[in-house]
């Protein structure tokens, strides 16, 4: 059939397909269009009835889409002599209807842009599509209106191929060296208007080489050799000060990513790879934080290289490994000197520092923060010691702006900042710069941000104060300076007493001689007329600074050290209480709990048991009238039974009848008030305690009040829900008990109903009550693995067993969905705990529980797989072997809530038919 016949044949279907009264004709011209263009034919015919004058809307809708589907679809149909042509021919189209119906001109854009991923460049005049279409745009104004047609469809046919590359695997690279669709995108990089598109696929292609999927970089060679030139020809844009920052954004993207995928071939040093390493360098300068940050991952990922002595596996003996070590380290030296000076800047305060909002202040402090990480990947290549000496420069060039008129002390500052960053890299006896460093500090101006970062300073490097020859005797210097900072603002206040903690710590020894001095310290600070411009929370630092001193003290020095600091911190609460009991119990918490705070600070970091168990008893009378006056205040009990936790902890069997009358006291007060910090501070006293037979009868008291009450409390699920921390600590303490006394629990008359008690609280839905309940339950079922567990198995048994088919059903349920699914291990471990102890009897119980389940909602292979892993954990095989066959069937039985539903409904975890504890 001729081209004419064949041209009027689609004019006459689609005229039937439109306006036919007839359905079965309408539908028979429909099939012959859809055969139509499928043919060779349909090329000619689709190209000529769009420069056909006469063809009404709907033939050139229909061409459009024939001639966009064809390009698409069946390129491969036209000879290679074809293509001028058909390109030609399009770019008349696209002119032709500028003005045109929008969805022809959309169609002939689709057809040009698939068309550009086919042709290559050369058959173009050598420039890619973009360049060739801003050249139509500047020649022919008047059609711009079509070519941004295509400038709209070509980035969707670009984001087409990165989103393949994301979902292709193992597609050699030589292959994709040569594609078209990779060729077209990679010549958009030299294109005046950068497309984002372009940018997302080359992206995608720098990371597919890289990935494990696609062979790594040894296959994707022949692609790496093609991606890395094209990239690098981008350093000319990157400096163009004209272009935008998204344009310098998206090359900036493409250099990092090149680091980050081909980290490992640069770290070779080779002069190709220290092209990349350059082009890096100048992304860091780039004044845009932004995007000189993208690169701070490479410099990590490459410090780590070429530090790590796994990198040099392959070189062989220890030699060869140290000589490649080293260098690697010397090619990559000056990188990361550059890399210093480059980043060192944005540290530095800015001169409205003052102005900034509360978020760019925080986003401020952000970047400094990931500058010290930068730095300290600069200091692990290049040493310590050779980084604080190029930062020493800087330090001293910044002191001539502190002298000025201004007393500009900003470069200073950042500095200092710098040097402080690097801390943990310096050597602890460097004799050359930090002697020097630590004289400047006290000749510095006292501006509140420039005195905490001094303060900082000297908190970094308190291990050089102890170690160095010359740094202890800097101390007296330093210690000057934080008390400056003290009493400065609350910011350099906080660092100071965080740097003096420092100092005790990596100092305590040669500090013991000096116990006066410190005292004097903390007293000015603290009790110094309000001087102290440190929260509450800061003062602790300095408690703690003393009491680590104290520890290195002699026991008989040690004890009046501790009463000396005991006393200073009483003092305050005993004028409270000279004020009668009415003021005490009127008293705001927080005017309590920062006194008794640092008796927690004391208790805990003072390691002189007998000292401890001598104050705690001294203190006795205060801490039992503040028990008594203020059990009903949550945040005043919380922290002085976390006082009470250190003394235990600390003084263990010293504590004598001091501990008894704690217990006495919690014991009363736990049933008034019900404090979860009581049953908190009881299991403290269980671990300490617990296996000492002479505290047996009176431990077996406090247990048995304390249970009986609280299951008494936790009645319901309800009851749970609302009282979660209750919960948690009663079942903190129920497996200490199974695990430090469980001849004093599971024998006495109270046992039955925490078990009942734990039943209910299975499927609570806070997740540290959850986890607690569930531990119980798994040392109940791991009793032999106790101390004295064996003896008491036969009364364990007689009451799990009763209970046993209960227990499994509803830890089935919190398997499949009562429970969420990030707790699945815990809820898996309790079954497999249940299983091992009760063998074939427990795997009957879950065999119950598992056939209450519907069949809509798991298989009948699925409950065999599941029961068979039971069996198998049964058995002794391997625990690993059960989380596959839990997590298939939680998942199956929360595929929808439908099934959940069905599921819950049918294992009725709430149904437990629990006798009410009386």
């Amino acid at each position: 059939m001729q081209s004419m016949e064949l041209q009027n044949t689609v004019k006459e279907a689609l005229n039937a397909l439109y306006h036919h009264p007839d359905d079965a004709v309408r539908m028979q011209a429909d099939r012959w269009l859809q055969d139509f263009q499928r043919t060779i034919d349909a090329w000619q015919v689709a190209d000529n009835l769009l420069h056909d004058a006469t063809s009404n809307l709907e033939t050139l809708i229909f061409c459009s889409q024939t001639l966009r589907s064809k390009v698409q679809r069946d390129f491969e149909e036209l000879p290679s002599e074809a293509f001028r042509q058909l390109r030609d021919s399009l770019n008349n189209l696209l002119k032709k209807f500028h003005k045109g119906p929008p969805i022809v001109r959309t169609q002939i854009g689709i057809a040009v842009a698939a068309l550009a991923v086919h042709v290559p460049a050369e058959d173009r005049g050598n420039v890619g599509i973009v360049n060739w279409l801003q050249d139509e745009m500047n020649s022919h104004p008047e059609y711009i209106p079509g070519f941004l047609e295509l400038l709209t469809v070509l980035p969707e046919v670009l984001e087409a191929v990165a989103s393949w590359l994301r979902l292709k695997h193992g597609i050699p690279g030589s292959l994709l060296a040569t594609h078209p669709l990779v060729l077209t995108a990679l010549s958009s990089l030299n294109s005046d208007i950068l497309s984002e598109a372009s940018i997302n696929v080359v992206s995608e292609l720098i990371h597919y080489t890289a990935s494990g999927s696609s062979g790594g970089v040894s296959v994707q060679m022949p692609l790496i050799q093609v991606i890395v030139p094209q990239v690098m020809s981008l350093l000319v844009q990157l400096r163009d000060s004209t272009k935008d920052d998204e344009d310098i954004k998206a090359i900036a993207r493409l250099f990092a990513d090149m680091g980050d995928s081909y980290v490992e071939l640069i770290a070779t040093g080779s002069s190709e790879a220290m092209m990349i390493v350059n082009a890096l360098l100048e992304v860091a300068s780039l004044p845009e934080y932004n995007i000189a940050s993208m690169t701070f991952n490479f410099w990590h990922s490459l410090q780590v290289i070429l530090t790590k002595r796994n990198s040099y596996i392959s070189f062989g003996d220890e030699a060869s490994i140290e000589a490649e070590r080293n260098r690697r380290l010397q090619v990559f030296r000056q990188s990361y000197e550059s890399l210093v000076s480059l980043v060192g800047f944005r540290v530095q305060y800015p001169q409205d520092y003052k102005d900034l909002s509360y978020e760019d202040l925080k986003e401020f402090k952000q970047t400094r923060y990931a500058i010290a990480d930068v730095l300290t990947d600069a200091a692990s290549v290049l040493g310590g010691d050779a980084m604080l000496q190029i930062l020493y420069v800087k330090l001293v060039d910044s002191l001539s702006f502190c002298g000025n008129e201004q007393s500009e002390w900003h470069p200073a500052e950042a500095a200092l900042f710098c040097i402080g960053a690097i801390s943990n890299y310096v050597s602890v006896v460097e004799t050359n710069i930090m002697p020097q460093v630590m004289d400047l500090l006290s000749k510095l101006p006292h501006q509140p941000q420039l005195l905490q970062t001094v303060c900082l300073i000297i908190g970094a490097y308190s291990k050089w104060l102890d170690a160095a020859p010359s740094g202890f005797s800097k101390l007296p210097l330093v210690i000057d300076i934080l008390m400056s900072g003290m009493r400065t603002s609350e910011d350099s206040a906080a660092t100071a007493a965080l740097a003096f903690r420092h100092i005790c710590d990596d100092c305590r020894k040669k500090l013991c001689a000096y116990c006066n001095q410190l005292f004097h310290i903390y007293y000015t600070a603290v009790n110094g007329e309000g001087s102290f411009k440190g929260s509450a929370e800061d003062s602790l630092h300095l408690v703690e600074a003393l009491s680590m001193v104290i520890t290195e003290l002699p026991p008989e020095p040690a004890k009046g050290a501790l009463e000396e600091l005991c006393s200073s911190v009483v003092t305050p609460l005993q004028e409270i209480f000279n004020q009668g009991p009415e003021v005490l119990e009127k008293k705001h918490a927080r005017e309590l709990t920062a006194h008794i705070d640092q008796f927690a600070y004391i208790f805990r970091y003072v390691n002189h048991p007998g000292a401890v168990a001598d104050a705690i008893h001294r203190l006795w009378p205060i801490f039992k009238a503040i028990f008594d006056l203020r059990a009903w205040d949550m945040r005043t009990m919380e922290s002085l039974c976390r006082a009470c936790k250190y003394a235990v902890r600390t003084s263990g069997r010293f504590m004598g009848i001091t501990i008894g009358a704690m217990l006495e006291e919690i014991q009363g007060l736990y049933q008034q008030h019900h404090q979860p910090c009581f049953l908190y501070l009881s299991s403290e006293v269980i671990k300490i305690f617990g296996s000492d037979p002479s505290c047996a009868s009176y431990l077996k008291n406090l247990i048995e009040a304390l249970f009986k009450h609280t299951t008494c409390l936790l009645t319901s699920i309800k009851e749970f829900t609302a009282r979660p921390d209750i919960a948690d600590d009663c079942f903190l303490l129920a497996s200490r008990c199974i695990r430090y006394c469980p001849q004093l629990l599971i024998p006495s008359a109270v046992f039955p109903a925490l078990i009942d008690c734990s039943m209910i609280g299975i499927t609570v839905q806070h997740r540290e009550a959850s986890n607690s309940v569930l531990t119980f339950l798994s040392d109940i079922f791991d009793l032999e693995k106790s101390s004295k567990g064996e003896q008491l198995l036969s009364i364990r048994d007689s009451v799990i067993i009763p209970r046993g088919a209960t227990i499994t059903r509803v830890l089935m349920a919190a398997l499949t969905g009562a429970l969420p699914n990030s707790r699945l291990e815990m809820v898996a471990y309790s079954l497999l705990a249940l299983i091992r102890a009760y063998g074939m009897q427990a795997l009957e119980w879950a065999s119950e529980s598992v056939s209450l389940i519907p069949l809509t909602a798991v298989k009948e292979v699925e409950r065999t797989r599941f029961l068979q892993a039971l069996s198998d954990a049964a058995s002794g095989a391997d625990a690993n072997a059960l989380i596959a066959p839990v997590e298939e069937l939680s998942d199956v039985c929360r595929r929808n809530r439908t099934v959940q539903e069905s599921v819950q409904g049918a294992l009725k975890p709430l149904e437990l038919d629990v006798v009410p504890v009386s």
